[in-house]
């Protein structure tokens, strides 16, 4: 049947049975275009966590953890890797850091390691997080990269190219800006990156099936996919330790909307903090929304939330905070850029627009 005939004789069956209530309205829709993405086969899996004034309100997984085994996702317990929704975690970390007075934002980025190749403008450590320093992004391989790297010895990959533009004067999205920041804090810390990260910001918040890759690939991960035209593969095998903080964490959506949800209630950092990492900066007196490890935008209907999405090898993520509507989503894939982010965008409006009442696990 035409997809479009489709949706309208679907969508009058459900105003049949549901009538005008927007709670269950709203709650349906979101649900058929989640179980559309597996039977459409545009993901494997895929679990949800949204929170709405603190609470429970809309959790579930769809399709299949593991493809051989047929074992189903668990929207609890199942692990994915997060990508890019590592960045505003690292700079939860990061902003600990400054307001302990360990870490000058507006400092130069030598000032914390002097061994890094000199360019030929200085950058900071605002402008490294903003995505303003004139960092290269990913070249070639470089995106599945599987090298046992260190932080430190990551840096190999892109030192000595020069920087792109100015530092202040452009945005260039990437997350070797990332790989910098990490570097900078075990410098200044004296300890791993990801336990200075467990210590300030997963253990205080609970997050307890949050963690990262293991840098020698002894411990057994999760299943994750790519897809082509002959459908899901199983993902090239990569090494994501040493960008940890730009995309390499690994977590299940009620911990990602836990950490939300921290925010959402003021219980991370101070009030002058939290809002610095989370104000748009500007380059040439025009907003790039974003901010330090954050994106701050309006989503289609102008509301505004903060933020990230993420995809990497054999992951993509979403999640948002939206503070007007005290609600915080949680959307978790295994599959390398599956190319769904127009649905997930009217999930998530769906489940906005639908009203208070009865909610939680579907």
């Amino acid at each position: 049947m035409n997809p479009i005939l489709k949706y309208i004789e679907n969508l009058f069956a459900k105003k049949r049975v549901l009538g005008n209530d927007p709670l269950l309205n709203g709650l349906v829709e979101a649900d058929r275009l989640l179980l559309d993405l597996v039977s459409e086969e545009k993901v494997p899996g895929l679990a949800i966590t949204v929170l709405k004034q603190g609470e429970p309100f809309f959790q579930k997984g769809y399709g299949l953890a593991d493809l051989e085994r047929k074992l189903p996702v668990d929207p609890q317990s199942s692990v994915f890797r997060i990508a890019s929704v590592s960045k505003p975690i690292a700079a939860t970390a990061l902003a600990y850091m400054v307001g302990d007075d360990l870490i000058d934002l507006d400092a130069s980025f030598y000032t914390y390691v002097p061994y890094y190749p000199k360019k030929k403008y200085d950058f900071t450590i605002r402008q490294l997080a903003s995505h303003t320093a004139g960092i290269r992004g990913y070249r070639g391989i470089e995106y599945g990269l599987n090298k046992p790297y260190t932080i430190k010895e990551s840096i190999e990959i892109f030192k000595d190219d020069e920087l792109l533009f100015k530092p202040g004067t452009d945005y260039l999205y990437n997350s070797f800006d990332w790989v910098l920041i990490s570097l900078a804090m075990e410098e200044v810390s004296g300890i791993p990156f990801e336990t200075y990260v467990q210590e300030k910001v997963l253990v205080p918040l609970g997050m307890d099936r949050t963690s990262w890759p293991d840098l020698g690939h002894t411990q057994a991960e999760p299943c994750f996919y790519s897809k082509n035209k002959r459908g899901f593969r199983k993902a090239i095998p990569v090494n994501n330790y040493y960008k940890m903080a730009g995309g390499g964490f690994l977590s299940t959506t009620p911990d990602i909307a836990k950490f939300g949800q921290a925010y959402l209630e003021g219980r991370v950092l101070t009030p002058g903090l939290r809002n610095e990492f989370l104000s748009a900066q500007k380059v040439d007196g025009s907003s790039i929304y974003y901010g330090l490890g954050w994106q701050v935008s309006q989503d289609a209907q102008g509301r505004p939330y903060y933020g990230h999405v993420g995809n990497g090898v054999g992951g993509y993520s979403n999640f948002f905070v939206y503070p007007e509507e005290e609600m915080v989503f949680s959307i978790l894939i295994n599959c390398t850029d599956p190319k769904v982010q127009p649905e997930l965008d009217v999930v998530i409006d769906s489940l906005i627009r639908s009203k208070e009442g009865q909610s939680g696990p579907l």
